[in-house]
């Protein structure tokens, strides 16, 4: 039987993805209810604006985007020794930094794109490169900002664009291949989740407009690419020192070869996000995904 606990959910709060973290928040919050906890649901507007409900014995972060998800709220939460799901800080600042996360996974060989970055929409088009390329601010999830650049004459005004979400822009190869996504949780990897928009790329209207992106779990790879694409996802997670959870994006070249595009510490929560999807090809209900995310906050913190 589960032990009954007073849990908050952290939902909302500051950031371009507000609305997605609500849905989040309220899909967890009744997952846990189901359960039989009490649960609290609390949305902060900023560093120091808000006050845990009092009992409250475990943080469950469904928080995205800057301020719940680059080390912010984990550092509030930390100072006050109070349990929480998810990566500690300095993975989460890591992880939502797309460069530094890049960085990390050159160190640790985990495989991914040739990549330059900019801070000025006056930056002319690079030397030895050619299109397409894909433009993202540095320090935003969800794909806010995402840009895709096929033609040197499109470059300025898309750059000019990306740079409206954050003071710094990745530019990195466009790969072209199938797109997956590869959820890491208790120190295994999930099935794999193929993403296939059925118009356009896979950027925020298609992840979160219903009936937009068809998804296969597992994906329909070989063992031997199966196992390239979820050996590349855990490097990435442990090249930022993850722990817990998390959901890596992965692009998979027409030979197999897995290339890591960015680790996600805090992933959506609505029940039809892709990690519950991979957790469910495991043999995990949302409610049993939600409930060992707890439980593995309060192991560590006991």
């Amino acid at each position: 039987m589960t032990e009954h606990l007073t849990i908050t959910v952290m939902r909302g709060g500051p950031s371009a993805e507000r609305e997605v973290s609500l849905r989040s928040g309220a899909a967890v919050a009744a997952a846990l209810r189901a359960k039989g906890h009490t649960v609290h649901e609390l949305d902060p507007q900023g560093a120091g604006q808000w006050t845990l409900a009092a009992g409250t014995e475990v943080v469950f972060l469904a928080l995205h985007g800057t301020y719940g998800e680059d080390g912010t709220v984990q550092r509030e939460l930390d100072a006050l020794r109070m349990p929480y799901t998810g990566c500690d800080p300095e993975a989460s600042r890591l992880a939502f930094d797309k460069v530094l996360t890049k960085q990390k996974c050159i160190t640790f060989g985990a495989p991914t794109a040739k990549f330059l970055t900019f801070h000025s929409a006056e930056t002319p088009w690079p030397a030895g490169w050619q299109p397409p390329v894909v433009l993202k601010p540095v320090r935003q999830g969800s794909s806010v900002g995402l840009q895709f650049v096929d033609s040197v004459a499109e470059f300025p005004a898309k750059l000019a664009e990306a740079l409206k979400f954050d003071r710094e822009v990745l530019m990195e190869e466009r790969i072209i291949g199938r797109e997956t996504t590869v959820g890491i949780l208790a120190g295994r990897a999930l099935p794999i989740v193929e993403v296939r928009p059925k118009q356009g790329s896979y950027d925020y209207q298609n992840k979160y407009t219903a009936g937009a992106t068809e998804y296969f779990c597992p994906a329909d790879f070989d063992a031997n690419t199966t196992a390239r694409i979820q050996d590349a996802a855990y490097a990435a997670f442990n090249a930022v020192g993850g722990r817990d959870y998390a959901r890596v994006d992965v692009m998979v070249r027409a030979n197999g070869d897995p290339v890591v595009l960015e680790v996600n510490t805090l992933p959506g929560m609505t029940e039809t996000s892709l990690l519950p999807k991979a957790a469910a090809a495991a043999g995990l209900s949302y409610g049993e995904l939600c409930q060992m995310m707890v439980d593995l906050a309060l192991r560590r913190h006991r």
